[in-house]
């Protein structure tokens, strides 16, 4: 066999998820993972009989229709007017896809030449990079700094050169939890419509935030046209296995990203997507409640990791908390985060590995509290110990 290398070069580099990594290691060890972000407690009961009702009765165990089917892209639309007061039309501008990772993979391959930059916010989840790669682009981050991690506006507009096709943002934002407001929002929006400049927005966790609100960027005058919004049922359900999730945009940029997505799992889901209908129709109290507990959990965190130490970033969404572990004496978070499950049995993120200014995230570690209350206080018993 030839020594060329097996790995195209624009992947070169990525290697296995640092999720993939951790949860093997917590897996080996036996620790408790605040790493990955799944719950360890399903979603309601009442949607799940939802799916086993529809395997049951044959609704969606053969091929489903490709843009998704029916009755959930009109639950879609009709969760983005009832929650964001945005109107669309469930046949044209909609699209179901294999999870919020799929339709970010599926828009950047549809909407990205080969040369393109993206400006996207770093620290990133892994698989921007990755699919920013494989579209042949080049991703240009916006470094978000301790301890506010918010957006310089003067450095976004900076960044910005004729090369600039898209904005790729997350809000409320993994790992660092901040939330954009909407002068924010605005000042982004204005800076795409001048430069007339695509947005692809991850706002899987819009349902998640603490003590303000999500704003879709889709609402501010002119982005209607130029946004693709991604959401999933993931986060909001509890389902993170079942990989539903949905582009909401114009019909041109459905019919794009379509175009891409047909290719990747062309559908999947079937049964899956009767229940998620569902589980978008419950009623506020479900929302209200998923708040209520999880804000209740992310303090129970904060004040633990406080008293072990570290310097706790207070989330202002998502159900992840960023610390930094200077306090604790150590500087390296990866070499950090691949020994804490021997040193007190708990696992962690290395936030480092979200960055390309690897010094910004040095030595910031990512937990999650999407866990039961008996396990972070496990946890954070464990975390002491250090």
């Amino acid at each position: 066999m030839s020594a060329r290398p097996l790995l195209n070069r624009r992947l070169a580099g990525l290697g296995t998820t640092i999720f993939a990594e951790m949860s093997a290691l917590a897996t080996a060890t036996g620790s408790i993972n605040l790493g990955q972000g799944f719950p360890d407690t399903d979603g309601p009961r009442e949607i799940a009989e939802a799916a086993a009702r529809a395997v049951l009765t044959g609704k969606g165990n053969q091929y489903p229709p490709g843009p998704g089917i029916p009755e959930l892209r009109q639950a879609v639309t009709e969760h983005q007017q009832r929650f964001h007061q945005l109107t669309y039309d469930p046949d044209t501008e909609v699209l179901v896809t294999a999870g919020a990772t799929e339709a970010i993979a599926a828009a950047l391959l549809a909407l990205l030449e080969p040369g393109d930059e993206v400006i996207a916010f770093e620290p990133f989840y892994d698989s921007y990079a990755a699919n920013i790669a494989m579209a042949g682009a080049v991703r240009v981050p916006l470094t978000l700094r301790a301890p506010s991690f918010r957006p310089d506006l003067d450095e976004l507009r900076a960044l910005i050169t004729p090369r600039t096709r898209l904005l790729l943002l997350n809000t409320p934002h993994n790992p660092t939890g901040t939330v954009l407001t909407p002068d924010e929002l605005t000042a982004i929006a204005e800076l795409a419509c001048e430069h007339d400049l695509l947005v692809i927005t991850d706002e899987v966790y819009e349902h998640l935030v603490f003590g303000s609100a999500h704003h879709p960027i889709a609402a501010l005058p002119g982005m209607r046209e130029r946004t693709v919004s991604i959401s999933s049922a993931g986060k909001t359900f509890s389902f993170t296995g079942w990989k539903v999730g949905w582009v909401t945009a114009s019909p041109a940029l459905v019919s794009a990203v379509r175009t891409a997505k047909q290719y990747l799992t062309y559908v999947s889901a079937g049964p899956f997507q009767y229940a998620v209908a569902e589980a978008l129709r419950l009623p506020d109290s479900y929302f209200d409640t998923l708040r209520v507990d999880l804000l209740r959990k992310r303090d129970l965190l904060v004040d633990g990791l406080s008293s072990a130490g570290f310097r706790v970033f207070n989330p202002e969404g998502t159900y992840f908390i960023t610390t930094d572990i200077t306090p604790l004496g150590e500087k390296d978070g990866l070499e950090f985060c691949r020994s804490l499950p021997e040193r007190c049995g708990v696992v962690a993120i290395p936030n480092v590995v979200f960055y390309d200014n690897t010094e910004a995230g040095r030595s910031l570690v990512r937990f999650t509290f999407c866990k039961r209350v008996s396990v972070i206080e496990e946890a954070v018993a464990r975390l002491r110990r250090l």
